[in-house]
């Protein structure tokens, strides 16, 4: 190897290094959570979080930047780890233009930042570029050529041209261009020996190391292409494929970071690499996967059964899988974490603030994937025993959908270990079963609605919403932007009509961060009357009932436009509903004194894991991971409202990012924040990034009442509270419930609990001496039964029905007569349409062979049931009344056959 060998964070910060030396902005990690992107489940390239950048539904913080980008790839799970060349998380390098800079400047800087000894210092004779060949509908791109080949001074026999399979970056219309992709020799030994091995190849000798992306064109979907007016840079580079390069190791797994995790499974399961394929495999999957899970519950995914935690819960339980494979059956992969983040926290420290948690997430759902496996297990290997018996090479969908859906094992599990055994699952059947059980979920979807966005776009020239909300509950110069109903752009709506209005600016609060929306109305601007702002004017009232905020910051009023009518450009008067405002800042100032509560009683782990925040009442989802009793929640409650009682000040001010953390302020996973930040401080309790609406002071709230806790998911639990007028009402209606209790006992409320306990305890004494009676009862009733006894061979044959009383009372009655050393009971119950079968023997007929799980076997059947049980006593069942006597009357023959 000729060149430097370097680490791969020390890659990552060469890179950003660099292209802050070429004026770029960097930028930190986009969050592996899409924002406001519904058409990604996870990002996975470079510039998926740049996509409202380039399309311009966002200005860029500047118009060059450089970012060290999370990416997780999830499309062929399967295969990862059979191969190493590919893994589910990788980072992807990049360097964006949006406008500025072009071909000439993007190809030079790659060409510098490769070659240069100051850098990479990769040898350039080993270094081969691609441009785009052209075809019947785009030129070739002479100008990328001719800049490698004249001012980067590459024969012209060292770069190559490829079609629009490899060089042309397209999705659908829109914005598109050529690409230029760099490739690195790394030399013989890694090639196919193919005498016309050459760039292209899919062997390993030639890997593609960097791809600058030129966006100069615009498709408008038949394939007719315009130049851009305003052409961006789009470059992509994979970490830790160029560390490969840099340290000259055979693939992404034996990078120096990668490796040092695959050590620790190592020293955990005993397993090392280069032992044998099988266990290469495990080692590639375990250490790929603990990675993608750690950055991923870093980021604020969790294990669930849908999107993104289903994908999560996949990769914890495949990497599970095949630690069993390499014979550690306990958890494990939680040890691993800290490697993970020893590895990684350098570059991106959250992983240190959150290293508990990551390592209890993991922990939990290992230990739920133990119990699943276990049980998964013994009915899979039951069905595959099945299938082989009858000679089948395909596994069934149904049984594939009942062990996910009844037994919780995953379908791709399924599908990995059947194709291990050389069959294949029937797919289509399990996704027709999979249908059929959706179906119901998929109505209840349907009846919702759409509350965002769909179909209609607002166009770039439209200017975003400018929010008031915080200082105004009325203005009354919004000037109306646009106007949708039935999804479609119209100029005018009249009376009666359904519409979307969207404004230039709103004191109408968007539902997001959990809190709902505002309600109000928009009027005539001309009408001051308070009757006017409550929507009862006569001009014009147009009824908001919700609002949202889509990707451009455009606030969308949904509503229905009660009188007048409403033209694109009116001037309106805004109003929102302040008393039911008031009511949500209550809630939400609430929810963030609930939040401190919470960290402060049940420990540092708690974190935000969703909310709603409504009128008066709240919702909060948070993790940990144990239910919280009656009396933890007490103390929360209480302290709580300590808090409200003292009167803290609610103060909100903006303040640049770094500021707010120095201050403490408390983030939200997932939540993707820009560099100055609305901070709400309540006194010394709490200190949080909030977009949304406050109180003024805490004794505001009023009062806090827990209603209830529960779990929602793995490791995730939620409460629900109410404050203010509902916390009231709340209290008013249990105040009432205790008065009619304590009517009802005929005591006061101060003396009901004791009035209870008196009562529980005569009800106890009155069931002693119902069993006592009952036990009477059954002694004399067994007495009987033993006086119509019939003598089979010196045994006491006893053969009744009865038509009262339980299984209990039956298995009473069973323990008396089997008391009799000589004595054989069968007994046959008729209570409420089912037929209970009760067999007893006594010590001398056991020992003379004859057993009562034998007579239930004989007589059960008869009745159309079945049972077993011990020699000396067996129960059973059956449904056919009408043949009670002839199952009685076997028992006789029964004995005499025996003795």
């Amino acid at each position: 190897m000729s060149h430097p060998y370097h680490g791969l964070n020390e890659l990552r910060e060469m890179f950003l290094r660099f292209f802050e030396t070429k004026d770029h902005l960097r930028l930190p990690s986009f969050s592996l959570i899409p924002q406001n992107d519904a058409s990604l489940l996870l990002i996975n390239s470079g510039m998926a979080p740049m996509k409202p950048y380039f399309t311009g539904e966002q200005v860029p913080p500047r118009r060059r930047v450089c970012t060290c980008q999370k990416c997780i790839r999830t499309g062929d799970i399967e295969n990862i780890g059979k191969t190493a060349r590919h893994g589910t998380y990788f980072e992807m390098l990049g360097n964006f233009s949006f406008g500025d800079y072009f071909k000439r400047e993007a190809i030079h800087w790659s060409w510098e930042f490769l070659t240069s000894p100051e850098w990479v210092g990769l040898e350039p004779d080993r270094l081969y570029p691609s441009v785009f060949e052209g075809n019947e509908t785009t030129p070739a791109d002479d100008e990328a050529f001719d800049i490698w080949n004249k001012e980067i001074g590459i024969p012209a026999e060292n770069i190559f041209r490829f079609g629009k399979a490899d060089n042309f970056w397209e999705h659908g219309s829109g914005p598109c261009g050529p690409c230029s992709e760099i490739y690195y020799d790394r030399g013989i030994e890694y090639g196919c020996g193919k005498p016309d091995c050459t760039v292209g190849c899919d062997c390993d000798r030639y890997i593609e190391v960097w791809n600058n992306v030129f966006s100069q064109f615009n498709n408008d979907g038949n394939n007719n292409y315009t130049e851009l007016s305003q052409k961006n840079i789009d470059t992509g580079m994979g970490l830790e494929r160029l560390a490969c390069v840099c340290q000259n190791v055979k693939s992404l797994f034996d990078v120096d970071t990668v490796m040092n995790i695959t050590d620790k499974v190592s020293e955990i399961t005993g397993a090392h690499y280069g032992e044998s394929e099988k266990k290469d495999v495990s080692l590639r999957i375990i250490t790929d996967h603990i990675r993608s899970a750690a950055f991923m519950i870093c980021d604020g995914v969790r294990p669930t059964n849908e999107g993104r935690g289903y994908v999560l819960r996949r990769l914890l339980r495949r990497a599970a899988r095949h630690g069993k494979l390499l014979g550690v059956n306990d958890p494990f992969l939680f040890n691993v974490v800290e490697t993970v983040i020893h590895e990684n926290e350098g570059h991106y420290p959250e992983l240190r603030e959150r290293a508990e948690y990551i390592t209890k997430v993991i922990r939990v759902e290992e230990e739920n994937f133990a119990k699943t496996i276990d049980a998964g297990m013994r009915i899979y290997n039951e069905m595959l025993a099945a299938h082989k018996a009858k000679g089948d090479t395909v596994f069934s969908g149904e049984n594939a959908f009942d062990l996910a859906a009844t037994y919780g094992f995953p379908i791709d599990l399924t599908i990995e270990m059947v194709e291990d055994e050389g069959m294949s699952v029937d797919m289509d059947a399990y996704y027709a079963k999979r249908e059929e059980d959706k179906i119901r979920a998929r109505e209840a979807r349907k009846a919702l609605g759409d509350l965002g966005w769909a179909g209609v776009e607002f166009g770039q020239d439209m200017p975003a919403t400018e929010f008031v909300g915080y200082d105004y509950d009325a203005i009354d110069d919004a000037k109306v932007l646009a106007i949708v109903a039935d999804g479609e752009h119209v100029d005018e709506i009249v009376a009666g009509m359904d519409a979307i209005v969207v404004l230039d600016q709103t004191p109408f609060y968007a539902e997001m961060g959990g809190q709902t929306a505002d309600h109000g109305y928009l009027c005539d601007s001309a009408d001051e009357s308070v009757e006017n702002l409550e929507g009862k004017g006569n001009a014009l009232s147009f009824e908001v009932n919700n609002v949202q905020k889509n990707k451009g910051d455009k606030y969308m009023h949904y509503g229905k436009l009660l009188r007048g009518s409403l033209k694109v450009g009116d001037t309106v008067t805004a109003s929102i509903d302040t008393e039911r405002r008031a009511a949500i800042r209550r809630a939400h100032s609430a929810t963030h004194l609930l939040d401190a509560a919470l960290m402060k009683i049940l420990g540092d782990h708690v974190h935000q894991a969703g909310s709603l925040v409504e009128p008066d009442r709240l919702r909060f989802d948070f993790s940990h991971f144990e239910g919280v009793d009656g009396h933890t929640l007490q103390l929360i409650e209480n302290l709580v409202n300590s808090w409200i009682m003292a009167g803290h000040s609610v103060v909100t001010e903006e303040l640049p990012i770094e500021e707010a953390k120095q201050k403490g302020a408390v983030a939200t996973f997932g939540e993707k924040y820009g560099d100055v930040v609305r901070v709400v401080e309540m006194g010394d309790v709490s200190v949080e990034f909030c977009g949304g609406t406050h109180l003024d002071n805490t004794a505001k709230v009023g009062s806090f009442r827990i209603v209830s806790e529960g779990s929602v998911a793995s490791g995730v639990r939620r409460i629900e509270a109410v404050v203010g007028a509902e916390a009231q009402l709340a209290m008013m209606n249990d105040r009432e419930k205790l008065r009619v209790a304590s009517g009802m006992l005929k005591t006061s409320p101060d003396l009901l609990c004791g009035r209870i306990g008196d009562l529980l305890d005569e009800i106890r004494e009155y069931k002693r001496q119902i069993e006592q009676f009952k036990a009477k009862a059954s002694a004399g009733g067994a007495d009987d039964m033993l006086k119509n006894a019939e003598d089979v061979g010196g045994i006491h044959v006893v053969t009744a029905t009865v038509t009262e009383g339980d299984a209990n009372s039956l298995r009473q009655l069973g323990d008396l007569l089997r008391d009799k050393d000589s004595a054989v009971v069968a007994v046959i119950a008729l209570v409420n349409e089912k037929l209970s079968l009760l067999a007893v023997c006594g010590k001398d007929a056991v020992a003379r062979g004859i057993k009562a799980g034998d007579i239930i076997k004989t007589i059960a059947p008869i009745v159309g049931g079945k049972g077993g049980g011990k020699p000396d006593s067996a129960m059973g069942g059956g449904s056919d009344k009408s043949k009670v006597n002839e199952a009685l009357a076997a028992v006789k023959p029964f004995v005499s056959e025996r003795v």
